[in-house]
């Protein structure tokens, strides 16, 4: 992609597990070659939810 841009391709509201970070950590490390990156942020509205996003880079 022109310009280093970050695109957002889908963006999902899950409960929140205290393991969820190995699952994108494994992702991120897997398909980085192939223009992928993935993120996980706590829901600032609802303790027990995550927000789970893929990127392409």
């Amino acid at each position: 992609m022109e310009n280093n841009k970050i695109e957002t391709l889908s963006t999902l509201k899950i409960t929140h597990a205290d393991d969820l970070y190995k699952i994108v950590d494994c992702l991120n490390r897997t398909l980085k070659e192939d223009d992928l990156m993935f993120g996980l942020a706590l829901d600032e509205d609802d303790d027990g939810k995550a927000i789970f996003t893929i990127y392409r880079t």
